[in-house]
């Protein structure tokens, strides 16, 4: 990549990968509620500019139909297509899980490999704006126990634009979620930012003492967690997965195996969630390493609230992942 960049917000970002992958392939479409610029380009605005630009055949706004919206994809990718199918939040996913679990994920299978599914599936999701329980949750661990699935989740503009390059030409169905609260964070983007591998990892700051492995916005507050906890001494790496399904399993074992300490920060509801399976991994891989038990960082195992004192207590905070760091940087080696 040149030395030269430009600052973008997500939204910018994911438009930009969005429009130059129509640009260079005709058979990649966009479908969904409200994408169209007649309805300015979906809530947020992530297409905004594209049906201007392409025409309403390749960017086409749907009914409130999350199963039509991905019966529709399925089909076109099946026929040759690319679809970019946006279900507007990952709460609405619910309704349409039979389409996404039993014929996107399966078909491959199911068919011998015959037939493939090569369609993205955006949506947004997170807490932030008070938008209550049946808006805001993150289930992504749902789709990461899918065989057939890949689950992608972007932490900056930068990793958006290259995740969804990558996304929109992988032969599979690829689970895209935006975070709402880091759509309009500005960050650096490379102008020729290219495709970033699904399942490659990033470290974002290396450390000695303790591995913190998180993914999406908890990235960020992981990485504003290590800055505190510099100032107290404690020297901690922060990997920021960016892709579930599959994970970047060898860059995790290999820093938790020089530091010896690890935690696990996700703002999905601790219990069952991706951060069981990361945590479980390095206790079965790389136990005689561990100079303390792995830690998790969740949110309580209810709803989302609504009031927006209770949401806050409800988000993982930087203290929260803080506070597990020292908890375990504290503790007993393992004998």
């Amino acid at each position: 990549m040149s030395g030269n960049s430009r600052k973008m917000n997500t939204i910018q970002a994911i438009n930009e990968a969005i429009a130059e992958s129509m640009a260079a392939d005709p058979k990649v479409l966009v479908l969904g509620e409200d994408v169209g610029d007649v309805e300015m380009g979906g809530v947020c605005g992530v297409t905004k500019g594209l049906s201007t630009r392409f025409g309403e055949d390749r960017v086409r706004s749907t009914p409130i139909s999350e199963q039509a919206i991905m019966g529709a994809a399925i089909g076109a990718a099946m026929s040759g297509y690319k679809p970019i199918a946006e279900i507007m939040l990952m709460n609405f996913t619910t309704v349409a899980m039979d389409m996404i679990v039993n014929h996107a994920a399966k078909l491959r299978f199911m068919s011998g490999g015959q037939t493939s599914v090569p369609l993205v599936l955006r949506m947004m999701t997170g807490t932030g704006l008070s938008s209550g329980g049946q808006h805001s949750d993150f289930l992504e661990a749902w789709f990461a126990h899918t065989p057939g699935l890949k689950v992608v989740i972007p932490s900056n503009p930068a990793d958006a634009k290259g995740l969804m390059l990558s996304a929109i030409n992988d032969p599979d169905p690829v689970i895209f979620v935006e975070t709402l609260r880091a759509y309009w964070t500005p960050g650096e983007v490379a102008e020729d930012q290219g495709p970033i591998p699904l399942g490659k990892a990033r470290i974002m700051r290396e450390g000695s003492d303790v591995t913190i492995i998180s993914y999406s916005d908890i990235a960020t507050r992981s990485l504003a967690a290590a800055a505190e906890l510099e100032k107290e001494g404690i020297s901690a790496e922060v990997i920021d997965l960016r892709t579930i399904q599959p994970w970047d399993k060898e860059a995790v074992l290999a820093s938790v195996r020089k530091t010896g300490r690890a935690v696990v920060a996700h703002e999905a509801v601790k219990s069952f969630g991706v951060g069981a399976e990361v945590a479980a991994t390095i206790q079965e891989e790389v136990f005689e390493s561990l100079k303390a038990p792995v830690r998790r960082v969740g949110a309580p195992f209810t709803s989302v609230p609504f009031s927006k004192v209770l949401e806050d207590a409800f988000t993982v905070s930087v203290a929260d992942i803080a506070a597990a760091v020292r908890a375990t940087v504290g503790e007993r080696a393992i004998a």
